[in-house]
């Protein structure tokens, strides 16, 4: 099959399109032919060797973790799905799998995928809207009525989380910069806050939650802004987030939570739900074919994306 290939960490250069052997199916998984995936930031912090306590140094490796496809071949053990499904995925294990032709996933991370969209705008949902659902639901323990705030409310998990909040019927501040005000104003936010003209650290409002998706204002910037029992969320450690977190898990009051992902079918299925519904969509910047992959790392990494950036696999449609 074809797939995209790294042999070394470095720049999007080091992307290879090339043939390599179809995986083989154990007892607990199913095989997708993949008709589109997605670019996350954590594709290119692999590839640029960011990760590499965790992905190590054995060659080549397929990067990318959202899939949208069919299902082809299922092992004996698998219960759920069979050939001839339409399904997505959020493939649980780093690096991924999911620039290639086909792979092979384990039960508990697909779903079938939601009926009213298409393969690529299935492939934007699995990463980062079940990071945004988890972060908001299990981290931030979102309620009805509640005051939340999203810090970069225009990108891949920002723009999910803005919906997902209000499906949660809470009260939903966004922080965008000044081109993507209509766009999150659109998705139902409640209020845009333009950062290039205001700074929301130095309002008085505050919030049940504030998640900080792109993780630029520390806890201890807003901490001022988070009511007695308010939770700041962040994505990526630093030593501030890493601090608080300790401090705060010990003490009574706000909390700082340093957040992770999980794969999980299920929360795949309660976000189909959502977009049966009509109460989540994918917002979509750019679409590339696999073939043109480092473009689309190249565009991710400006950080200029608004949403995702998709990868349709013409050669499986």
């Amino acid at each position: 099959m074809k797939a995209i290939i790294i042999n070394r960490y470095g720049s999007a250069d080091v992307l290879q399109y090339a043939d390599v052997e179809k995986p083989s199916l154990k007892s607990d998984r199913l095989l997708i032919k993949i008709y589109a995936s997605s670019v996350n930031p954590i594709d290119w912090k692999i590839r640029q060797g960011m990760l590499q306590f965790l992905t190590g140094y054995k060659f080549p490796l397929i990067l990318g973790f959202d899939v949208s496809g069919e299902v082809v071949e299922v092992g004996d053990r698998v219960t759920k799905f069979k050939p001839g499904d339409a399904v997505y995925a959020y493939l649980g294990s780093i690096p991924g799998g999911a620039y290639a032709e086909y792979v092979a996933v384990a039960e508990q991370f697909v779903c079938l995928k939601p009926n009213n969209i298409t393969h690529e705008q299935a492939a934007a949902v699995p990463l980062a809207a079940t990071t945004a659902l988890q972060a908001l639901r299990d981290a931030g323990e979102i309620k009805r009525g509640q005051k939340v705030l999203i810090n970069g409310a225009s990108g891949g998990v920002g723009t999910f989380a803005v919906q997902i909040a209000k499906a949660w019927e809470t009260e939903v501040t966004a922080v965008c910069s000044t081109k993507n005000v209509e766009l999150v104003k659109s998705l139902g936010a409640d209020r845009v806050i333009d950062y290039t003209q205001q700074d929301f650290t130095k309002e008085t409002e505050k919030y049940d939650i504030i998640f900080d998706v792109v993780s630029k204002r520390s806890f201890s910037e807003c901490k001022n802004n988070l009511l007695s029992q308010g939770i700041y969320i962040a994505l990526l450690p630093s030593p501030d987030v890493l601090v608080n977190s300790f401090l705060t898990s010990l003490i009574p009051g706000k909390k700082a939570k340093l957040f992770f992902a999980k794969a999980s079918g299920k929360d795949l299925a309660q976000l189909k739900q959502l977009i049966e519904a009509d109460k989540i969509r994918s917002v979509i910047d750019r679409t590339y074919p696999l073939s043109e992959i480092a473009e689309a790392h190249r565009y991710s990494e400006s950080g200029r994306a608004v949403g995702k950036i998709v990868i349709t696999l013409e050669s499986n449609h």
